[in-house]
């Protein structure tokens, strides 16, 4: 399903009924990295999945997609598909979308739950590395990217036993383009820093980390739980920056546990 958002159409998923969840995918994969984690809670809940503007099926639009025209484009979702309070799951970018949705209407949050992702914007160094990385891509494409950045997001553990998992996670980065990858890694360089905002975040909060995360380690997701009051923090063991997709079994027993624990609406 598409639904029209400023200058693009966004690509949507919705299945099951019961409450809602909204999952927001990592970069540069699209909505389909939540499909092994979906068949696990479709029985009990409204799953929504979409693709990320500049990833999958949904288009970069003009300029930088910023985390700000993320989220603007999650509230028309939330409109069209008439949801009022959502729990709302966000990895890696995800996180960072979420962290600026919460800014513009946390009160659609029921509860939240971070995946491998963290608060503070990039440093001098990280956002040189994107904006030179964005300009690559548009030179040479988008397969040599992946190619090289897939490695990183996959945990070793994965990576060394499990080469079915690490080729189904780079089938969910097939319908990435140079000019979605461009845009996105430009605007993840001119994010704002969240630090601030996890002081104000009072809804209930899970944060969920690969043991073996590379691009969000175990002490960065750790000062993320620090900052948000009443979160619950969980590692994967034998996990990466991908953890949802490479252990879901473990990712949705944990998940269960934190949304049967969630005061009735």
């Amino acid at each position: 399903m598409h639904l029209p958002s400023d200058d693009i159409e966004i690509h949507y998923d919705v299945v099951g009924e019961g409450p809602d969840i909204v999952l927001l995918h990592p970069f540069p994969s699209d909505h389909h990295f939540w499909d092994p984690l979906a068949e696990r809670l479709v029985s009990r809940y409204r799953l929504i999945t979409f693709d990320l503007r500049g990833l999958g099926r949904s288009a970069p639009g003009a300029g930088i997609a910023t985390m700000e025209r993320h989220a603007e484009d999650l509230s028309r979702l939330c409109d069209h598909l008439a949801i009022g309070k959502a729990i709302f799951v966000g990895c890696s970018i995800g996180g960072y979308i979420l962290f600026e949705a919460w800014r513009r209407f946390h009160v659609r949050f029921r509860a939240l739950v971070l995946a491998d992702t963290r608060a503070e914007a990039d440093d001098d160094l990280a956002r040189d590395s994107r904006l030179r990385s964005a300009e690559e891509v548009l030179l040479r494409g988008p397969d040599l990217f992946i190619s090289a950045l897939l490695p990183k997001l996959v945990g070793a553990s994965t990576q060394r036993n499990r080469p079915d998992i690490f080729a189904a996670a780079r089938a969910t980065t097939a319908g990435a383009t140079a000019p979605g990858i461009a845009a996105i890694q430009r605007g993840m360089a001119a994010r704002p820093d969240s630090l601030r905002t996890l002081t104000t975040i009072d809804v209930p909060t899970l944060i969920v980390g690969g043991e073996e995360d590379a691009a969000t380690p175990p002490p960065v997701m750790q000062k993320l739980a620090g900052g948000i009051r009443n979160s619950e923090f969980h590692l994967i063991p034998a996990a990466g920056h991908f953890a949802a997709f490479e252990r879901p079994n473990d990712f949705a027993r944990i998940l269960l546990q934190f949304l049967d624990a969630l005061p009735s609406r």
